[in-house]
């Protein structure tokens, strides 16, 4: 399978684009006219640039506006056309895309329509050369896939064949099964997009709103299940045009593409098994429990006051690394690690942010499967030196600088808290009814979480829930949930759109520091938050208005709301589905925990309640330090 990716996908020089796209793994590159004639290098020395990358030109495009003209528009038309076979010759690519013609005097009709590109096609065929045609979703005449095949059908010319765009079938609502139909050697070429289901005109909602596969809510899998399933034995490209991905990393974006070519393409090959798709075996999606652990990394008199917090959150240090300045710390089935090493990863990461979370422990169903998916999704492997008695605990290199480690039942990896790890003493304090991490909650630009729910929905079994907005003071953060089936492992994306909110506040201070928010589960959060304020913990206070409002949307049952406000206990409802959520005071530039209790049948995070917690954590500020306990 020979992947590519149209160079108007990213930002960028051209120079810039071909670096980027190369470095990310793709074999080919559409080069889309603008990009080339925007270059101060001629075509000749665009083609060998390109090449020197490594990679082919799959098509050049777009050609507009060609077919059903009357004359001399027409005569014109093909006069522009010779013009582009002489750009391709020196380019060094035998393919052109001709979309559907939008020009107000086209005069329309499939068998003119077919004549025109018979024509075209001949001319074409003598410099050895072929042309692709496209319908267009908003084309004066032509703007379903059916049609444009019924002109390639009519044309009967070898050099004549047919483009299919996932967008302009989707965009449109036309059931992609009737591809199947169409003989794969008559189709020159497939370009994908995805997009969100947004209501809007198409031509705006194209040229602003698409975005990689498995990023948006088109069917893209079963357009490419339809498409090899004729046959197709042709480049996989992708074409995207998307106002946010022109102004990101260029590097960033043509490894989300490849990403998701990569995780498409096999999931069509599972489930059309008997097509022909020439793709590395990879593992398939692995299924993500639960949190092992998470590590924080600290030094100095941090790592005193957080042990400190930690006893107030009714955590036990229960045992110490054999070599290294690590200590684990436990409740329930959470694991925290807070690790003072002053060299590897988590002094690298001190380094640079702070007291942080340094790195994510999961649960899964095959570390060595994870690790091998990841690797063929573009994600590299995470590595640092072993001591004695020390164990390869698989892993790898996440976005932002994070890093993800892998745990799993057969393995023996779950041993590493025995064989590394050392207990620390009898004594134990007062547990608190805290049994596992409920979700955390990971921090980002919000240009970057497009590229977070893909790497999570790409690697694991995980389903994205709905993007809803989360109401600052100051601003708006978008937020989108990752769940695995079982829905244990949940990862909340919070995307800034402004340093001015409580989110990217936290970003600015601890330098991209993504997990913010560490929410723990219990089931008696009365009883717990008893304990914990009996241990010193101090929640994060709520004004009296918040609970002057639940009264008049609630009814409650007696003394419900009395014991919600003496613990600063906030609360939800779904239907008969309760919620309840406290909050820790903010540390860490802004770093904070939650402790929940989740009635059966809720399966939110308590997003109403969202912007009272925030405007209670803005005036007390970031929290630098530890809170005192």
């Amino acid at each position: 399978m020979k992947t590519s990716i149209a160079t108007v996908s990213i930002s960028g020089a051209l120079p810039e684009k071909l670096e980027a796209i190369a470095a990310a793994g793709f074999d080919g590159v559409e080069i889309f006219e603008q990009d080339f004639i925007a270059h101060d290098g001629g075509a000749r020395e665009v083609g060998r640039m390109i090449r020197d990358y490594g990679l082919d030109i799959t098509l050049f495009q777009p050609f507009r506006d060609f077919e059903c003209l009357p004359e001399p528009l027409r005569s014109k038309a093909f006069d522009r056309a010779k013009r582009k076979f002489d750009v391709m010759q020196e380019l060094g690519t035998d393919l052109i895309l001709i979309c559907s013609s939008v020009h107000p005097r086209a005069l329309g009709g499939i068998q003119r329509a077919a004549d025109d590109l018979a024509e075209l096609g001949e001319i074409a065929g003598a410099r050895g050369l072929r042309i692709g045609y496209e319908a267009l979703a908003w084309g004066r005449h032509i703007n379903d896939h059916r049609d444009a095949w019924e002109i390639v059908r009519r044309a009967d010319h070898g050099s004549v064949g047919l483009i299919l765009d996932s967008f302009h079938t989707l965009g449109r609502r036309i059931d992609p099964e009737s591809i199947r139909a169409i003989p794969g050697d008559k189709i020159f070429f497939v370009q994908l997009a995805d997009a969100p289901a947004i209501e809007m005109d198409l031509l705006y909602w194209s040229r602003h709103f698409r975005n990689m596969p498995g990023e948006g809510d088109l069917e893209i899998r079963r357009f490419m299940q339809a498409v090899m399933a004729a046959g197709y034995a042709g480049p996989i490209s992708l074409e995207i045009f998307n106002d946010q991905f022109r102004g990101s990393n260029a590097k960033a974006t043509a490894q989300d593409g490849y990403r998701s070519l990569v995780a498409l393409m096999d999931d069509v090959r599972r489930a059309e098994p008997e097509t022909s798709i020439d793709l590395p075996q990879i593992p398939p999606r692995v299924a993500a429990q639960d949190i092992s652990f998470l590590e924080f990394t600290a030094q100095g008199d941090e790592v005193e006051s957080l042990s400190a917090f930690l006893s107030t959150l009714g955590f036990a240090n229960i045992a110490r690394h054999r070599n290294k300045q690590v200590s684990l710390w436990q409740q329930g089935d959470v694991r925290l690690v807070i690790n003072s090493e002053t060299e590897g990863h988590a002094a690298h990461v001190w380094n640079t942010r702070g007291l942080a979370v340094c790195d994510i422990g999961l649960q899964v169903g095959s570390a060595r499967d994870t690790v091998l998916r990841a690797n063929a999704l573009g994600s590299p492997t995470f590595s640092q030196p072993t001591g004695p008695g020390e164990m390869a605990i698989p892993a790898i290199r996440g976005l932002g600088g994070s890093v993800l480690h892998f745990i799993d039942a057969d393995s023996g990896l779950g041993d590493v808290w025995d064989v590394e790890f050392a207990p620390v003493g009898d004594a134990r304090p007062a547990q608190a009814g805290i049994t596992h991490v409920d979700h955390i909650a990971q921090t980002m630009s919000y240009e970057d979480m497009l590229s977070w729910t893909l790497f999570y929905t790409t690697l694991f079994g995980m389903e994205k829930t709905p993007m809803v907005d989360v109401i600052d003071p100051d601003g708006l953060v978008r937020s989108q949930a990752v769940e695995s089936s079982g829905g244990r492992l949940k990862i909340t994306l919070n995307g800034a759109e402004t340093h001015r909110t409580l989110a990217g506040r936290f970003l600015a201070s601890t330098f991209g520091a993504s997990v913010q928010h560490i929410a723990l589960s219990t089931e008696d959060i009365f009883a717990t938050v008893t304990t914990l304020m009996a241990a010193g913990f101090a929640p994060l206070p709520i004004p009296a208005n918040y609970y002057d409002d639940l009264a008049a949307r609630f009814d409650m049952p007696e003394g419900l709301l009395d014991k919600l406000k003496a613990g600063n206990i906030l609360y939800d409802r779904e239907g008969e589905a309760e919620f309840f959520q406290v909050y820790s005071r903010a540390f860490a530039g802004g770093l904070f925990f939650e402790i929940i209790q989740r009635g059966p049948g809720y399966k939110g995070f308590g997003g109403p309640n969202a912007p009272f917690r925030i405007a209670a954590q803005k005036r007390l500020g970031l929290g630098k330090g530890i809170p005192e306990t």
